[in-house]
């Protein structure tokens, strides 16, 4: 059957060389196009690409290597690609998206949390704490609340957090053990 002058097989191979190329280039500029789909549910256009590049392989090696009637090829490989493209968006793409949301912190979320002085900070002066978090080690500009020094190693309270900058105050632990 012809289809634009040409072979089914060959519409089906160059549509699938197209939409490669298509998709190589989204794996490049896909942070542009993502904000643009972002209020759609189901429409991505990894999964729209993903869906048009498995039905032209599909359909290419079934109309290569089949004697079945153009139709019944094109239905065919339309519904093993809705399954691969339907698994790749629940199962890598829709975990990818809610991990990217969950390593992320706020400068509000890091209030009442406990760190660890690893550049002494000085009267009226800046130094550097460490956290240690669910999300790894974070490292942020620190400053005295009352403005006092705080030496190196010293674990210290994180009072307030604005504009990059963490006020701590020295942290007392109140409670003590007898034995």
């Amino acid at each position: 059957m012809l289809l634009f002058g040409a072979e089914l097989h060959t519409v089906y191979l160059f549509t699938l060389i197209i939409v490669g190329c298509i998709t190589i280039l989204y794996l490049f500029f896909s942070e542009i196009f993502d904000g643009l789909f972002e209020g759609i549910p189901f429409v991505d256009p990894a999964v729209i690409l993903a869906f048009i590049t498995i039905t032209s392989a599909g359909g290419f090696l079934l109309e290569k290597f089949t004697a079945l009637s153009n139709t019944l090829i094109f239905i065919i490989a339309c519904i093993i690609s809705a399954i691969i493209s339907g698994l790749i968006y629940f199962f890598i793409l829709v975990p990818l998206k809610n991990a990217e949301v969950s390593l992320a912190y706020t400068e509000e979320s890091l209030e009442g949390q406990v760190g660890k002085v690893i550049v002494p900070i000085p009267t009226n002066g800046y130094g550097e704490i460490v956290i240690e978090s669910v999300n790894g080690i974070i490292s942020k500009r620190a400053t005295g609340f009352e403005n006092e020094p705080i030496d190196y190693d010293q674990q210290v309270l994180i009072i307030e957090a604005k504009e990059g900058t963490v006020y701590v105050k020295k942290y007392e632990s109140h409670l003590q053990f007898k034995l």
